[in-house]
C-alpha cells in the first residue's frame, strides 16, 4: 500500500495501480474514455482523463500513470478541467455529429464526457478525415466518421480472439481504424462476432440493422413470425433500466406479440430439438467410429473462425444446423403444413444475441429447396429500440407464455444453451441417458460450468466408459483446442466452442454493459455481469418440470408425426448442413 492524497485527502491505495483506479476506489470518478472498456487498454490516446500529479512534468493522463508513495493528485484543478475539456472539444472536431442519426445514441460514452467536461462542439473547427464507411458485411457496419482512434476494438480483437482483423491504418490525421488496407468486414477473415461493436464507444461501430426488412415483411403482408434465443432473456431488461440478470421471458413474449408478430416461439425448442440431432450424432460416432472429437456447432461466429483458419478440422464439426435455423426450418415446413401456409408466404425473425448470427442466415447451406430457413435477424439492442418505438411501458408488460401450438414446450436444457458449457451440459444429460437408460444425478453438471476465460474440462463415466470432454469460449482459448487436435494429441470425445468469451449472454448484440450508465449496479459490474445473466438462465432451467431434451412432448411427437427418427433422411434435409474451408483464408490452402 502507498499513501497518496487526492485533492487534499489522505487515501491508502495499493502500490502501482493507475491514478484513475486509486481515485475510483476512493471515491472519484475522472471523466474518461477507457473506464468502460472490459480490460482492452487504450494507452491514454485521448487524453480525456487529464489530471496533475506531484512528480508529473505536466499533465498526466490518469488511466496509464501509476500511483507512488507520496503522490497528490488534484482532479478539480483549472489546469486539469481545462485540458480535459479541450481533449474532448478536440476528438468532437474530427467527429460525426449527426447524433440523431446515431444508433449509439444514449449509449454514447464521448457525448457523455462533453457533457460532463464542459465541451462544446465548434471549439475547434477545420478540415475532416476522410470518411469510410462499409455496410457490405452482414453483421457488422463501419463507420470512420465517428472514430475517436481510442483502439478498444483492436484490443478486443486480440484479447477475445487472438486475431488482428482491425488495425491503424495510415498516419498523422489520414488515420483511420479498419480491417487490413482498408477492407470490407466482407472481404476478410472477421467472424462477424460483434465484440468490437460491445467496446465501441461511438457508433463508428454497429450491427447491420434489419428492422428495415422487419417492417418491410409486415407491410407485404407476409406471415412473420418471431423466435428468441434463450440469452435474450437474461439481458433484455437491461435496456429498460432492470438489474443485469434480471430474466424478462415474459414480458419479452408480450412485447414481440404487441409489436405485431402473428407467431411468437422460444428457440429453446429448436434447442432441445439440437440436443436430439447433435445427441444422436455424438452417439453415432462415439460407437460407430466416427471423427472424434466432436465439436459443438451452434456458434456461427465459430463457425467462421473454423473454416477460415481450421478448414483441416472441419469433419469433426457437428453437422447440425444452429437451434434457430433448425426451428426455421421446422415453421417452414411441418408447421406450415399444418397451418396450411405456403411457406413462401412465412418471414421467419430470429431475436438473436449474437451479430454472426446475421451472416449465418445468409448461407446457401442454410436454404431448403431454395427457401432460407430464417429471413432476418434482431439482435436484442434491435427487438429494444423496436419496443421503444412502440410506445410500450416494458415494465408495465404482463407476463405471457409463448405460442403453444406444436412447437411452445422447452425443457430446462434448451434454456442453458445461452452460457458457456451450456450446450455441452445439455448434450450429455441426453447422451448419457440414452447409453445408460437413467437419468444423469445429479441433473447439473457443474464441472462444465464457468464464465472465465480459458479451457474448462471434464470426464464422465457412462457405463464404464470415460468420455472426456472440453469447453471453450472465445477463439483464443479455442484455438489450444485446435492445435491439440491438429497435432493428434487431443484426449477428448467432445468438445464445446462457442464464439464470445462467456457464450451468447456476452454475444455482440447483446445490450451495452457501461457503468457510467448504470448508476444502480454494483461497482465491480464489469466482473460481474456475464455471471448475473449466466444465473439467470441457470435459474430458469431450474424451475422447469422437464429438464432434459429427450422429455419434451412435442419434440417426441414431432419425430412420431413428421421426421421419424433423430439424423433420420427428412431430419438431414431439414436440420443438417455442410462447411468449407474459405478460399484465400484457409492456412492448408
Amino acid at each position: 500500500m502507498v499513501n497518496i492524497k487526492i485533492e487534499g485527502i489522505p487515501y491508502q491505495v495499493e502500490d502501482g495501480i493507475t491514478i484513475l483506479e486509486a481515485a475510483r476506489k476512493c471515491g472519484y470518478e475522472i471523466p474518461t474514455l477507457c473506464s468502460f472498456n472490459h480490460g482492452e487498454c487504450n494507452q491514454g490516446s485521448c487524453r480525456v482523463c487529464l489530471v496533475e500529479a506531484t512528480g508529473a512534468r505536466g499533465l498526466v493522463a490518469s488511466c496509464v500513470y501509476p500511483v507512488s508513495e507520496g503522490m497528490e493528485v488534484r482532479i478539480n484543478s483549472p489546469a486539469a478541467i481545462e485540458a480535459r475539456r479541450h481533449s474532448v472539444e478536440l476528438l468532437l472536431s474530427n467527429h460525426n455529429k449527426f447524433c440523431q442519426q446515431c444508433d449509439k445514441n444514449g449509449h454514447c460514452e464521448l457525448l457523455y464526457v462533453a457533457q460532463i467536461t464542459g465541451a462544446r462542439s465548434g471549439a475547434f473547427e477545420g478540415g475532416h478525415s476522410e470518411r469510410h464507411i462499409d455496410r457490405l458485411a452482414p453483421g457488422l457496419v463501419r463507420d470512420s466518421s465517428k472514430c475517436i482512434l481510442c483502439g478498444r476494438c483492436v484490443e478486443r480483437c486480440k484479447n477475445a480472439h487472438g486475431l488482428g482483423i482491425l488495425g491503424f491504418e495510415n498516419r498523422g490525421f489520414e488515420t483511420f481504424v479498419s480491417p487490413a488496407e482498408n477492407r470490407s468486414f466482407a472481404d476478410s477473415p472477421c467472424i462477424q462476432c460483434g465484440q468490437c461493436v460491445n467496446v465501441c464507444p461511438t457508433g463508428a461501430l454497429m450491427e447491420h440493422s434489419e428492422i428495415d426488412k422487419v417492417d418491410a415483411a409486415f407491410k407485404a403482408g407476409k406471415y412473420v413470425i418471431a423466435q428468441a434465443a434463450p440469452a435474450v432473456r437474461a439481458a433484455l431488461g437491461e435496456e429498460f433500466g432492470l438489474r443485469i440478470g434480471t430474466p424478462v421471458t415474459g414480458k419479452m413474449a408480450a412485447a414481440m406479440r404487441r409489436l405485431g408478430f402473428q407467431r411468437v416461439y422460444d428457440v429453446n425448442f429448436g434447442a432441445d430439438l439440437t440436443i436430439l440431432e447433435e445427441g444422436t450424432e455424438l452417439l453415432h460416432r462415439l460407437t460407430e467410429g466416427g471423427t472424434l472429437p466432436m465439436i459443438t456447432s451452434c456458434s456461427p461466429g465459430w463457425i467462421n473462425y473454423a473454416e477460415y483458419n481450421y478448414g483441416d478440422l472441419l469433419p469433426h464439426l457437428s453437422s447440425c444446423k444452429s437451434p434457430h435455423e433448425m426451428q426455421g426450418a421446422i415453421i417452414k415446413s411441418y408447421w406450415a403444413q399444418q397451418h396450411g401456409i405456403d411457406p413462401k408466404d412465412i418471414f421467419v425473425v430470429s431475436i438473436m444475441p449474437c451479430t454472426a448470427k446475421k451472416f449465418e442466415k445468409e448461407r446457401e447451406q442454410l436454404k431448403v429447396d431454395g427457401i432460407p430457413d430464417v429471413d432476418a435477424v434482431l439482435t436484442t439492442r434491435e427487438l429494444a429500440r423496436m419496443i421503444r418505438r412502440s410506445g410500450m411501458l416494458f415494465h408495465r408488460l404482463p407476463d405471457e407464455p409463448w405460442d403453444q401450438d406444436i412447437m411452445g414446450d422447452y425443457t430446462g436444457a434448451a434454456v442453458i444453451f445461452g452460457v458457456t458449457g451450456g450446450v455441452m451440459e445439455a448434450a450429455l444429460r441426453t447422451v448419457y441417458y440414452k447409453l445408460t437408460g437413467q437419468e444423469h444425478e445429479p441433473i447439473e453438471l457443474h464441472a462444465v460450468r464457468g464464465h472465465e476465460a480459458g479451457i474448462r474440462e471434464a470426464s464422465i463415466d457412462i457405463n464404464g466408459t470415460t468420455v472426456n470432454v472440453a469447453v471453450a469460449s472465445g477463439m483464443k482459448s479455442a484455438k489450444v483446442l485446435l492445435d491439440e487436435i491438429r497435432a493428434g494429441k487431443s484426449k477428448y470425445q467432445f468438445i464445446e466452442i462457442m464464439g464470445c468469451p462467456g457464450g451468447c449472454i456476452n454475444g455482440g448484440g447483446q445490450p451495452y454493459v457501461r457503468p457510467v450508465f448504470l448508476p444502480n449496479e454494483d461497482h465491480d459490474i464489469l466482473d460481474t455481469y456475464k455471471e448475473k445473466r449466466a444465473q439467470a438462465l441457470y435459474s430458469e432451467d431450474e424451475r422447469q418440470t422437464l429438464r432434459q431434451s429427450h422429455k419434451n412432448p412435442q419434440i417426441l411427437e414431432l419425430y412420431e408425426k413428421f421426421l421419424g427418427e433423430p439424423n433420420s433422411h427428412l431430419a438431414h434435409k431439414l436440420l443438417h448442413t455442410s462447411y468449407e474451408a474459405r478460399e484465400g483464408f484457409n492456412p492448408l490452402g
